[in-house]
């Protein structure tokens, strides 16, 4: 299937269920705010590769099926990190994960953290209206890039996560970033051709 077919079919999938997540204060504006989220979405996935992009796809189906919602999920997973004492109340209710999941989560996590940080030296001003890197910076009102990627991470089956770290290895070896990719994509997505141009534009 074309790359940019899978990455309509993903979102169609993740918008419907971000707008059924219930948060505990009540729903979030961001919910309402379906061009941003697509734009974001698109962007991210549009930094991946097909055959990432394919499985994520099978488990956001495979999901549906079995009546679940992976969007909530990663809110929950976050939780252990921001919040461990609510999460222990929601525990039971997320899929347990795997020692050797975790492993190749934490080591995904490490990557695209230091990416991260790479690029906000770089590019301060576009980078620094996003989240705090570090989960050194979580609380319970803030959650940090590396936490919300962990969360989300803790979503994917183990077939998903597997393809994940080899395609972030594939890319560290070509000397690339994937969150720089992901920048890249999101400011073409708002009519700049560069991020050195929309890095001028930020005040």
């Amino acid at each position: 299937m074309e790359k940019n077919k899978i990455i309509t079919q993903i979102v169609d999938i993740e918008w419907v269920m971000f707008d059924k997540v219930n948060n505990i204060g009540g729903r979030a504006s961001c919910q309402d705010e379906k061009q941003t989220f697509y734009i974001m979405r698109s962007s991210q996935l549009g930094a991946w590769s097909e055959a990432l992009l394919e499985s994520y796809l099978e488990d956001l189906e495979q999901a549906k099926q079995a009546g679940r919602n992976p969007l909530s999920e990663k809110y929950g997973y976050m939780m252990e990190r921001t919040s461990p004492g609510e999460f222990a109340g929601i525990r039971d209710q997320l899929p347990p994960r795997t020692p050797e999941k975790d492993a190749l989560i934490d080591r995904i996590c490490a990557q695209q953290t230091d990416w991260q940080e790479q690029l906000a030296e770089r590019y301060p001003k576009l980078t620094g209206r996003g989240r705090s890197i570090r989960r050194t910076e979580d609380t319970p009102l803030n959650t940090s890039f590396e936490t919300y990627m962990w969360g989300e991470l803790a979503t994917y089956s183990q077939k998903t996560i597997e393809i994940y770290a080899d395609y972030v290895e594939e890319i560290r070896q070509a000397g690339k970033s994937i969150p720089e990719m992901v920048l890249v994509n999101t400011v073409k997505q708002y009519g700049f051709d560069s991020l050195d141009a929309a890095e001028q534009r930020m005040r």
